[in-house]
């Protein structure tokens, strides 16, 4: 059984500062490009977590280089020919990003991961792999566990998709598209694609390679052939990761840098400047030795009525600081988490109200008015946002236990050491 951790409560208003590891998600997709590009590059200050691992190490099992240097990791391409296994854990990015460029191998490569990852969708990227010449055996399920048999090239061309469950399933074929036969032309059919800035994300990296990508009309992505150019790749901090830290100084009432924050970037976490400030805090940008973004909490915290389509990742964390405003929160638009890691819609409602929040819980997101909170184990579904979520709480809350709190490494390596260092202990 997981043991539970006692969630640190500050004794006063913090005043720290916070170094964060690297994004997750720029670090996949350059390890991801690095791997099909002209040539060698550096994937500079990676994150290390086990879901960036994981993708090293399925690249590295397809025949591609990937090596320690320093804080860095050199990526050598090389000619993918063999059988393999590709352990996708509970990494998304691996199960959806993979897939894509195995197609380019000459072998048979077999994906699998944790238990709950065979339950999280992927059919879409398969069935549009099937469309662009890529044989994959699934046994109908539209799930892992699965094999893409490479031949070692793809002929590619126009596919037509319904991507509202993830962006990813987008991003994950134009990653991999300038290296088929006839690029790639993804066009979406369905609802609203969640989490755009992502896939702004993927058009943004493709593009410092040399890639041509089209993406001026509405659901529409086309990618031309040509060379994924090698690049030396700077990765920034996970501003994702920066929420429980941020959340710190409107519970606490303090004030809280997080260093080397971007100017400008396609990471949805940058939208949590305007969403504290929306909650009642002081947000500004701080420069000299420890410059970055500065959050300062106010006197209360305040509900907000948002709509989080394109920034589903940071709800569990905006839900934990709504439980304790002290009007209510509607968050919306975000019925696609529920395939995350965990229902997180779900998740949140049954930990929250287990605490004593008073949640309701919609086809597409919470509604959360004040109430008293109070102690208790609030439960992680082996999600690391959702731990975020608890810690918040407990932040704020006497007797918050966390279990499961080394689920945080999926992102953030010894996240709880850093949290009580900012904190203090429990």
């Amino acid at each position: 059984m997981t043991e539970s951790w006692p969630a640190p409560r500050p004794i006063g208003p913090v005043a720290s500062v916070v170094s964060l590891p690297g994004s997750k998600s720029l670090t996949n997709r350059a390890l991801v490009l690095a791997a099909i590009a002209d040539g060698p590059g550096v994937v500079r200050r990676p994150l290390r977590s086990r879901d960036t691992l994981l993708m090293a190490a399925g690249l590295r099992a397809m025949g591609v280089g990937v090596e320690d240097r320093d804080d860095d990791w050199l990526v050598t391409p090389r000619p993918m020919v063999g059988d393999a296994a590709v352990d996708c854990g509970l990494a998304g990015t691996v199960m959806r990003f993979v897939p894509p460029i195995a197609g380019l191998a000459r072998g048979r490569i077999a994906f699998d991961g944790d238990p709950h990852m065979r339950n999280r969708p992927v059919g879409e990227v398969l069935a549009a792999l099937t469309a662009l010449g890529i044989r994959v055996e699934d046994e109908g399920r539209g799930a892992l566990p699965f094999t893409v048999v490479g031949t070692g090239t793809v002929p590619g061309g126009t596919v037509v998709i319904d991507a509202s469950a993830s962006s990813q399933f987008i991003s994950a074929l134009l990653l991999a598209g300038a290296r088929y036969e006839h690029g790639v032309d993804v066009r979406h059919d369905g609802k609203p694609v969640p989490s755009l800035p992502h896939i702004e994300m993927t058009v943004a990296m493709l593009r410092e390679r040399g890639v041509d990508v089209d993406d001026g009309d509405a659901n529409r992505w086309a990618v031309a052939p040509g060379i994924v150019a090698a690049l030396d790749q700077a990765v920034e901090p996970d501003l994702s990761n920066a929420a429980p830290f941020l959340a710190l100084a409107a519970t606490s009432g303090g004030s809280v840098t997080v260093r080397d924050w971007p100017e400008h970037t396609t990471q949805p976490g940058d939208a949590l400047r305007e969403i504290l400030v929306a909650m009642g805090c002081t947000v500004e940008r701080v420069t000299g030795p420890d410059a970055g973004l500065r959050v300062t909490g106010g006197d209360t915290i305040a509900g907000i009525d948002l709509d989080m389509h394109d920034i589903g990742e940071l709800t569990p964390a905006v839900a934990a600081l709504c439980a304790l405003a002290d009007s209510p929160s509607h968050l919306r638009g975000i019925g696609h988490i529920r395939g995350h890691e965990t229902d997180r819609l779900a998740a949140l409602a049954t930990e929250l109200t287990g605490l004593g929040a008073d949640v309701t819980e919609h086809a597409d997101g919470l509604t959360i008015r004040p109430a008293a909170l109070h102690g208790g184990v609030f439960h992680t579904y082996a999600d690391h946002r959702m731990a975020h979520a608890g810690v918040i709480v407990g932040s704020a809350v006497d007797g918050v236990l966390v279990e499961d709190i080394a689920t945080t490494g999926k992102t953030f390596p010894d996240f709880a050491g850093v949290w009580t260092g900012v904190v203090g202990p429990a």
